[in-house]
């Protein structure tokens, strides 16, 4: 399970409860942090290379981006340079539009996300008719992975990453915006706050449901429980220490990562 930083955990909470008896190496790429702030080519040459260590120290049998800047930037090469299986998290447009009342889907992801041509391609594709704003947050995942860490976290700063989010006419319902696709991990480990600040009830779309079947079509049956592989690794790129452990279990299933 690979990320930035501690986006990720919220496609892994998914993933393990469908996958209990699998062993997870959960990688934050925290010295690389924040991954929207640096170029396609910054990226490709930071993740690539990397991603070999890790394959050659771990030798994990199925590879999940969570991030999805990573993903519409890296993915691709990725699978060009190894032969082990990659799941990668793109912007849940299609199942958005699918099921907007309103026709009025705003897409939160990082900045580097909402300009990729992949995401754009999407909306072509998928959006139905659909009216759909592209909202590139700034520090959004920076707040996130300070609230994680422990650090205070104003409801100020967070409202005002997601307001451009909320299109069309606040006193009519059935002409603004009902759906807000999460097109970064990071975002669903603040939903109980966006949920509570948001200026009206919307649907917020979390891509992690749909990872976790993926990783359990391509994994193969569940044993249904932790066996003797089961276990957690958590490592930061950075080396720098992390007194986190007693945070992270209930992402890991209740295992406390070595």
């Amino acid at each position: 399970m690979f990320d930035s930083g501690l986006g990720g955990l919220s496609v892994l909470r998914e993933v393990v409860r469908a996958r209990p008896d699998a062993h997870y190496v959960y990688v934050a790429d925290d010295a690389f942090f924040p991954y929207g702030h640096h170029s396609e080519p910054a990226l490709i040459a930071r993740v690539v290379p990397l991603m070999g260590e890790l394959i050659a120290a771990h030798r994990p049998g199925l590879i999940v981006i969570a991030c999805n800047t990573a993903s519409v930037q890296v993915l691709a090469p990725l699978r060009a340079a190894y032969a082990t299986p990659f799941v990668g998290t793109v912007p849940a447009i299609k199942p958005a539009c699918a099921q907007s009342q309103t026709r009025r889907v705003s897409v939160l992801g990082t900045k580097a996300t909402v300009q990729r041509e992949y995401t754009h391609a999407l909306i072509r594709d998928f959006a139905g008719g659909c009216e759909v704003t592209l909202v590139g947050s700034p520090e959004l995942a920076s707040l996130a992975e300070a609230a994680l860490s422990g650090t205070t976290v104003s409801d100020d700063a967070i409202a005002a990453e997601i307001a451009p989010c909320f299109t069309g006419d606040a006193a009519d319902p059935a002409g603004r915006t009902d759906t807000v696709v999460l097109a970064c991990t990071h975002y669903p480990l603040l939903l109980d706050r966006l949920e509570r600040l948001a200026p009206w009830k919307v649907t917020w779309i979390d891509p992690a449901p749909a990872i976790a079947r993926r990783v359990g079509d391509l994994l193969g049956p569940s044993t249904g429980h932790a066996g003797d592989d089961g276990g957690a690794t958590m490592i930061f790129t950075s080396n720098k220490p992390h007194q986190l452990s007693r945070a992270l279990t209930p992402y890991f299933g209740g295992r406390v990562p070595a």
